[in-house]
């Protein structure tokens, strides 16, 4: 038996996030649609639900029948999804006279119920929302609350039914994670049995089970998440795998060759692809986001797919594709934040199967999982690259002096974080060519070249990220080695934007 939380998903920005605080718990969880609760699964030993970018008593709410979950399995809502369950249950939900949103303490909590265990006085909660539960559904009892928001949680009386109308799953709710415990340990029972070691023989088995004696293709990008997808299925099928790895000609400064060793080194079965010709010809002149990276992803799959009809017994096709790629790629309000070239794309004439070993892990567990396949320590702390490399990084149209000059600022950036010793201590970080020149000057004369942006984040799992403080004398070095070294720029700044409202590329 795999127990399992199922989070049902409203649209909030922090689902995600509440997922990976259930996983740190070592616990596992799916996050489905709200309206998608897998009812025959007995896995499940609990359910929360999320909060939503909608009021209850908006037209557009996303609404489920609770009679479903409820005295079935332990049940957390969580800022709408507790205000649903009041609403729905004969509570009252009206407008705030203001939006609580921020840091609040709560200024009262019943010390004896279970939700609360362990918690201090005037504890910190993170408040988001614009609605407030003005009264309780009969046989409910308020269980917290903060100077201005009275029913700051409740519970169900007899029934595992809660309500916060807090976020426990940001990091500035300071007890969050263990009201989180409290609920998945001690209300539901998880015996806390979900590793990485428990995911690569659970998945090693599955892949046997399900690939057989079949060859299998994998399209690496050299990022830690392909990487640890070809050693996973690498454990399971052995030489029946077939890497192959495509350079577009946007990749990092002598990457395609330092790659290439390094999965040598691992003993994997790869070929190599350098298709930048074809990528450059296809992106002259283009200079919209979207239509650069659907463009890559076309040729990506033209490119590859030639390949993969070489190998004419191959019959499944394996990807890198790690969670938040398929939650940016599509959220449950139906909004494109932007594509991915790895998810779907898979032509029908291919007649392969398809297979994502990783699809279910966020970033920081896809490293844990290469740790323990025992990958070297350079690979799996190797920042994340955007699968259309520095095309997205070039603002306005692509040409092959333009991706030098990224990649020559680019090198420098990020050899110097290395060697200060930095580059551990920043999520992902890379250098962006901006559309526009400045002026300059330089020995005396008057220079009109290019500016770069310096972009570097701290995260944990690329769904929020703040940007890196970085020292004063590192940022000051840094510019003036690209000043001074790259034939073309003059000017350097640095982006000091979070994610949200930012995204970590700038496109």
């Amino acid at each position: 038996m795999q127990q399992k939380i199922i989070i049902l998903d409203f649209g909030s920005q922090t689902t995600q996030l509440i997922g990976r605080r259930v996983r740190e718990l070592d616990t596992f969880c799916e996050i489905l649609p709200y309206n998608k609760f897998p009812k025959d699964d007995p896995d499940v030993i609990g359910v929360i639900l999320s909060g939503s970018p909608f009021s209850v008593y908006d037209h557009e709410a996303f609404k489920i029948d609770l009679a479903g979950i409820r005295g079935k399995y332990p049940v957390l809502g969580i800022c709408y999804g507790a205000q649903y369950m009041s609403y729905v249950l004969g509570g009252a939900v009206e407008p705030a006279g203001t939006r609580e949103y921020g840091r609040a303490n709560l200024a009262w909590f019943d010390q004896e119920n279970p939700l609360f265990k362990g918690f201090e006085d005037h504890s910190q909660v993170w408040m988001s929302h614009g609605d407030t539960i003005t009264r309780l559904p009969e046989g409910f009892k308020a269980i917290a609350s903060t100077d201005k928001v009275q029913n700051a949680a409740y519970q169900a009386e007899g029934e595992k039914l809660w309500g916060v109308q807090f976020h426990p799953e940001v990091f500035h709710s300071v007890q969050g994670t263990l009201l989180l415990k409290n609920f998945v340990v001690d209300i539901c029972g998880s015996c806390q049995n979900w590793s990485a070691a428990s995911f690569v023989d659970s998945t090693v088995a599955e892949l046997k089970a399900q690939l057989g004696d079949d060859r299998v293709i994998l399209g690496l990008s050299g990022g830690v998440d392909s990487s640890v997808a070809a050693v996973l299925l690498n454990k399971a099928v052995g030489d029946r795998l077939t890497c192959i790895f495509v350079d577009h000609g946007m990749l990092r400064k002598n990457e395609f060759k330092n790659v290439l060793h390094d999965y040598e080194c691992l003993g994997l079965n790869v070929i190599g692809v350098d298709a930048s010709e074809k990528f450059f010809k296809d992106l002259e002149g283009v200079t919209d986001p979207e239509q650069k990276r659907k463009i890559i992803g076309r040729d990506f799959v033209e490119v590859f797919d030639a390949e993969a009809r070489k190998i004419t017994d191959a019959k499944w096709l394996a990807q890198g594709t790690i969670y938040p790629d398929r939650i940016e790629s599509l959220n449950i309000t139906g909004k494109t934040i932007k594509s991915h070239h790895n998810v779907g794309g898979l032509p029908e004439e291919m007649n392969l199967q398809l297979c994502e070993p990783l699809k279910w892990l966020f970033k920081d567990e896809v490293r844990r999982v290469g740790r323990q396949l025992g990958m070297p320590e350079h690979l799996i702390t190797r920042h994340p690259f955007p699968g259309p490399g520095l095309a997205v990084r070039i603002l306005g149209d692509i040409t092959r002096e333009k991706v030098r000059v990224l990649q020559d600022a680019d090198d420098i950036f990020i050899q110097g974080l290395r060697d200060w010793g930095l580059y551990d201590q920043v999520w992902q970080a890379g250098v962006i060519l901006l559309p526009v020149k400045s002026v300059g000057v330089m020995g005396d004369e008057r220079t009109y070249e290019r500016a770069v942006a310096l972009r570097a984040v701290t995260s944990t799992d690329a769904m929020t990220a703040d940007w890196a403080h970085l020292p004063y004398d590192f940022m000051a070095k840094v510019s003036n080695d690209i000043i001074n070294k790259v034939k073309g720029v003059n000017r350097v700044c640095y982006d000091i934007s979070s994610k949200p409202p930012s995204t970590i590329e700038w496109e």
